[in-house]
């Protein structure tokens, strides 16, 4: 394991000409990476809001023979929260599966035709799940637990992707770049879906975002390589620069300290702080267009532009506290000093406002708490979500693969508690889950 004992802060990188980021490959393929996490949530979130479409009662009228006209109300699936709450956990049965191994792989074979690999079966995947959930809810089941597993290679794969491609001191502004695509694609995803299916029906919330997937795929196969020595159109001078700032990366296959990973302190500090912001993360990310149409009356386009707002807030402050995380870095602060920072800064913030969320009654200051709990979670994701490359490059993709594993849990049990939980649609019931999730953001700040 390798870490950064330093207690000075790092010395800032030689001059470049930041301003033409045109110009610089590895800023190409965070723009482009930008768009593949984009697509991974546009793909994941379509079904949270499909599902209140799916389920909701339609006014339906028939004319008979004598004149008379029948007015009758009708669900086209009839699945209770129990049943709803399964089958938006269903993706992350699939996606805890594959964490480890695509790091692994990633590794070995390298991230970025991993990563485009992932996104494009999860793409094809979608395409057809209209049809077969008109089959039988089970066959979705199967479906979105098929698409978790091969979305599941992506997030470690990214990090093996800039292992060979980010500088150290510029680490967090690339994969801040790259993972709020995330978020954009969720500020995307939930209005524009609930638009989809209130012109078009819910099955279009499954055929727009994998159309627009496909495009990506081509482009990013086309495009990114998975080290910068592979890429023909790469400057001299920027390969020179990232080789001379990585050191010599070996082509050789690498041994696993499987022993020293799982007694690393700074691993399970990590782990514990991905399980923890995924938590009120996936919360809200499956449950918020459903909170807003039990407790609020929101309509389904409606609860869609108000659910996208954490995620546009949260999309906004990663850019800024990436940059400003790798300043500090160079300029005041250790890497240590400036990751405890964020992390903790990050989830007290959560704390208190979705505690907040959990006790007032007024639309407005309850849909403020949840944006301003989410969008700081940005400082949090923007410290752990790279420290696996702080203090051990070599193996980022695999421990990647490690935290997301575990902190792939929450999505799968976070959905079935608030599916347990809110049985009655009683705004009693959704002060319960907030509690929940800001308890475990307590947990977080703590460790």
């Amino acid at each position: 394991m390798e870490c950064n004992p330093s207690t000075a802060p790092l010395k800032p990188p030689l001059p470049s000409p930041r301003w033409k980021f045109w110009q610089r490959r590895r800023y190409l393929v965070a723009f482009l990476a930008f768009f593949g996490c984009f697509n991974i949530y546009a793909l994941r979130v379509n079904l949270s809001i499909a599902i209140v479409a799916m389920t909701s009662e339609r006014t339906s009228k028939v004319e008979s023979q004598n004149g008379t006209t029948t007015v009758s109300t009708i669900r086209e699936f009839d699945w209770d929260s129990k049943l709803q709450g399964l089958i938006l956990s269903s993706f992350f049965y699939g996606y805890i599966c594959t964490q480890l191994f695509g790091g692994w792989l990633a590794a070995r074979i390298g991230g970025a035709r991993v990563f485009g690999v992932g996104v494009a079966v999860t793409t094809l995947l979608t395409l057809i799940t209209p049809p077969f959930s008109r089959l039988s809810v089970n066959f979705l089941i199967a479906l979105r637990i098929i698409e978790g597993f091969f979305e599941g290679v992506t997030y470690p794969s990214m990090h093996a992707v800039w292992s060979q491609w980010a500088p150290p001191l510029e680490r967090t502004q690339l994969a801040s770049i790259a993972f709020s695509g995330s978020y954009v694609g969720t500020v995307i995803a939930y209005p524009a879906c609930g638009l989809l299916a209130d012109q078009f029906g819910w099955a279009a919330n499954f055929y727009v975002p994998g159309i627009v997937g496909l495009l990506w795929v081509l482009i990013w196969f086309a495009i990114v390589k998975d080290r910068p020595k592979d890429d023909p159109h790469i400057s001299k001078e920027e390969l020179r620069y990232i080789q001379d700032t990585l050191g010599n990366i070996s082509d050789e296959k690498i041994s696993i300290p499987w022993k020293a990973i799982f007694t690393s302190m700074p691993v399970w500090a990590i782990v514990c702080a991905h399980f923890c912001e995924n938590w009120g993360f996936y919360t809200l990310l499956t449950q918020l267009p459903k909170f807003m149409q039990d407790t609020l009356n929101f309509k389904l386009s409606g609860s869609g532009f108000i659910s996208a707002l954490p995620y546009l807030v949260i999309s906004i402050v990663i850019q800024v506290s990436g940059y400003l995380a790798d300043w500090l870095r160079s300029t005041h602060l250790t890497t240590t000093q400036t990751r405890k920072l964020y992390t903790c800064t990050g989830f007290i913030s959560q704390t208190i406002f979705m505690f907040a969320a959990s006790h007032l009654t007024h639309p407005a200051a309850v849909i403020l708490c949840l944006v301003m709990a989410c969008g700081l979670g940005a400082l949090a994701l923007t410290s752990y979500s790279v420290n696996h490359l702080d203090i051990a490059p070599k193996y980022a993709s695999l421990l990647m693969g490690l935290s997301n594993t575990i902190a792939t849990l929450p999505g799968m049990i976070s959905p079935i508690v608030a599916g347990n939980l809110v049985q009655n649609k009683k705004p009693s019931e959704w002060q319960n889950v907030f509690l929940v999730a800001s308890f475990i953001y307590l947990l977080g700040a703590i460790v």
